[in-house]
């Protein structure tokens, strides 16, 4: 197992959880996390995110486990064409139901061409994804107030499920980017290397 040279630490603001993770940026990421949260019910992940050195996402493999339940997730991309394997053991489905929410699909997607041409992964929660689409387009030193439009395979935490999504990433100068969906928009404060420092209502970094 690879040695990473970076270390970042988030504290969820929208539940009770955190997130750490492992990074090397010197020839696109490569990255190993751990994420914990209490909502929906209280469950882990790990994962481990690769890109090719233009931050193109290449391959993210993730595991979830909660009591009575476990799932993973490989997912790989080439050439914009996505494939994934998945697996599960237990019930997560009953320990939804069992905390009062609505039932899990399964982990993966049955049409993994409605994710063609996405470039980018995001994790539910995970502010760390969302360095993937600023560094691809070099939005830190784009215009601003210039929105580009990215379609990203979403991992559902945490079920494993994959959704595609369109999401508008624009910069605003100074260190901060826009992040907007149909329903949803946030300034992010990131760093030098466009890695999130604050998202409001999501995760602030402590470390």
């Amino acid at each position: 197992m690879a040695v990473l040279p970076g270390s970042l630490f988030w504290d969820r603001r929208d539940t009770a959880g955190a997130e750490h993770a492992l990074v090397d940026a010197r020839a696109g990421l490569h990255a190993r996390g751990s994420a914990l949260a209490v909502d929906p019910i209280p469950y882990s992940a790990r994962y481990e995110l690769r890109t090719d050195p233009d931050w193109v996402t290449t391959a993210l493999d993730v595991s979830t486990e909660g009591a009575g339940w476990s799932r993973t997730l490989r997912l790989e991309s080439e050439a914009g064409r996505w494939r994934a394997v998945t697996g599960e053991r237990g019930d997560l489905d009953a320990a939804l139901t069992a905390a009062g929410h609505a039932g899990a699909g399964l982990p993966g997607t049955e049409d993994p061409d409605l994710l063609f041409g996405a470039l980018d992964v995001d994790l539910t929660g995970s502010p760390l994804t969302n360095t993937l689409p600023i560094r691809r387009l070099d939005l830190l030193k784009a215009e601003p107030m210039v929105a580009h439009r990215v379609s990203v395979a979403w991992v559902l935490l945490p079920s494993l499920e994959i959704v595609q999504a369109d999401q508008i990433y624009t910069s605003l100068g100074d260190g901060r980017v826009r992040f907007a969906n149909e329903t949803f928009s946030a300034d992010l404060a990131v760093d030098d290397d466009g890695f999130v420092v604050d998202y409001p209502g999501l995760a602030e970094r402590v470390g």
